[in-house]
């Protein structure tokens, strides 16, 4: 699993700053060829070591800096989904998790809770492969908070190997009783 934090700027004296960990896992395997005893004609299959993976920006990646009651926003840099499992049916869903992001000792006054973070994946900038790539979150209207694990991007149709890539956006709404100071957090993809 690869990480990524996002990052912000050291901020002023009762500003807050962002940097946010984005991490990928790849939960999906692929195919194997058939074992089968010597004595029997076994189906060939066809295997690409690719399968389905997810790569993710080196961070840590700076989301901004603000000040309590005001909004934080700032795009991650490029997620990629790689499908190379050359199936028949090639569909995935890619998602999204966020944790808290915590400055100092993670006091109530030093944590931005995940219920906070809001996310938008916005549409594929590039695929490539045949299918449809549908957006989990078309636009800023569309933005969902990272208290639970929710679609980013998803093929629903196609087959074969293919490619997507985006540039979500997170946005904070910083807590009122928030302290000024550099916060982190981690934001999670993974594919399957």
């Amino acid at each position: 699993m690869g990480k990524r934090s996002v990052a912000a700027p050291s901020a002023a004296v009762a500003g807050l700053a962002l940097v946010a960990a984005v991490t990928v896992a790849s939960t999906a395997s692929p195919a194997g060829a058939a074992s089968c005893p010597a004595s029997t004609t076994c189906p060939t299959t066809v295997t690409n070591p690719g399968g389905l993976t997810t790569t993710v920006p080196d961070g840590p990646v700076s989301v901004g800096s603000g000040v309590p009651s005001g909004q934080i926003s700032g795009q991650l840099g490029p997620i990629a989904v790689s499908d190379q499992r050359a199936a028949l049916t090639a569909t995935w869903a890619a998602t999204v998790s966020a944790t808290a992001f915590t400055t100092g000792g993670g006091t109530p006054a030093e944590t931005v809770p995940n219920t906070a973070v809001l996310y938008w994946s916005g549409p594929a900038t590039a695929t490539t492969g045949t299918g449809t790539f549908v957006p989990g979150q078309a636009d800023a209207a569309a933005a969902q908070s990272l208290d639970e694990t929710r679609t980013a991007l998803s093929k629903t149709s196609g087959s074969g190997v293919n490619t997507a890539e985006w540039n979500p956006t997170v946005v904070v709404n910083v807590p009122a009783q928030a302290v000024a100071g550099l916060y982190t957090g981690t934001v999670n993809h993974s594919v399957a």
